[in-house]
């Protein structure tokens, strides 16, 4: 199942499963009876104001997982996960329309599958780290690569706001295949295509290496790298990241 979290016409914030072809409809949220989230008859996603699919407490992020990604950024291929932290401010939700900051050379896409948490997980080995996932989204991990190159912290870099957005929905890992095709198209041009199957750490191990030494709360998001194709952004573009199973993240980018 896919679900969405969404603003209803009065207001309130609900969740749904997202059905119809590319979720042109929301259902009822089927473990909370048809009666008791919503009205039984669907609502069209025209008619609600689509949320990010959770509220992170933070987003862990993992730098050159594909090793065709770290040969383009001149980066040999890690012998552990490369981490670094996203905060709250960085998240957008689909079809938002992102503020990134002004006067720099080059802001960059990179297309990410999103891992979201559905238990708390500490110190969780690879063997039962699935068992913590609640599922999978699309995340765009926006990077200031004018700070970046000149900062160890990448405070500047990746944690600006609406530097995460996040969605359109949270698929269950039953719903996206193990090789998962991850892509990204900027005004329908393709830049990133690879897979999951691509990855150099696999979500378990991503898992057990990050709650080794933090805990991760339910709606929190690992993000897992990206593949080649990174490029910069301009005002006005329009930017899809598609993950196999899950859907389109789309967002407009604005740059005052």
């Amino acid at each position: 199942m896919r679900y969405v979290r969404f603003r209803d016409p009065d207001g309130e914030v609900r969740t749904g499963e997202w059905t119809g072809e590319d979720g042109a409809e929301i259902a009822p949220h089927p473990t909370t009876g048809s009666r008791l989230d919503f009205d039984p008859d669907p609502l069209a996603v025209s008619e609600v104001e689509v949320l990010p699919p959770c509220d992170p407490s933070k987003v862990v992020c993992v730098g050159l997982n594909y090793a065709d990604h770290a040969e383009e950024q001149g980066k040999d291929v890690p012998d552990r996960p490369l981490l670094f932290l996203k905060p709250p401010n960085t998240i957008a939700g689909h079809d938002d329309t992102v503020t990134l900051p002004a006067g720099k050379e080059r802001i960059d896409h990179e297309a990410e599958l999103g891992v979201v948490i559905g238990e708390r997980a500490s110190d969780v080995n690879a063997d039962e780290a699935m068992a913590h996932v609640a599922g999978f989204t699309c995340v765009d991990d926006l990077s200031n690569r004018d700070d970046q190159a000149v900062e160890q912290n990448w405070v500047r870099g990746k944690a600006f706001d609406d530097a995460c957005p996040l969605g359109p929905v949270v698929a269950t890992p039953d719903e996206v295949p193990a090789d998962a095709s991850v892509e990204c198209r900027v005004n329908g041009e393709t830049r990133q295509a690879s897979s999951r199957e691509e990855f150099i750490f696999s979500v378990p191990d991503l898992l057990a290496e990050i709650t080794t030494y933090l805990t991760l709360e339910p709606g929190d998001v690992i993000s897992t790298g990206t593949p080649a194709g990174v490029g910069p952004l301009s005002d006005g573009d329009t930017v899809e990241v598609e993950v196999e199973g899950v859907g389109t993240l789309r967002n407009e980018v604005h740059i005052p």
